[in-house]
């Protein structure tokens, strides 16, 4: 399910028709959010360290890609994924 919301997200800046989808986000922000959600899992789940998920989800930029992380999850990649493992384990 992840990867096909991925493809809509990146599929959502091609098409002019979508004025606002049903989560009342606009398609970037939309695009946005799943893209850093993919990559919040990457990182999670596969180990992979920020630059090479922010690659992997389409940003060019890794350093563009941690303020827009830092933006949703509210703490930067490397802080939050090490987080998050420490509440699992």
């Amino acid at each position: 399910m992840r990867k096909s919301l991925l493809a809509i997200a990146l599929q959502v800046r091609s098409s002019h028709k979508i004025a606002l989808l049903p989560t009342a986000m606009s398609p970037l922000q939309f695009q946005k959010q799943i893209r850093l959600q993919e990559a919040r899992r990457l990182m999670l789940g596969e180990n992979m360290d920020v630059a090479s998920a922010s690659f992997r989800v389409g940003y060019d930029d890794a350093s563009y890609f941690s303020r827009e992380y830092k933006k949703l999850f509210g703490i930067p990649p490397h802080r939050d994924i090490a987080k998050l493992r420490s509440n699992l384990g």
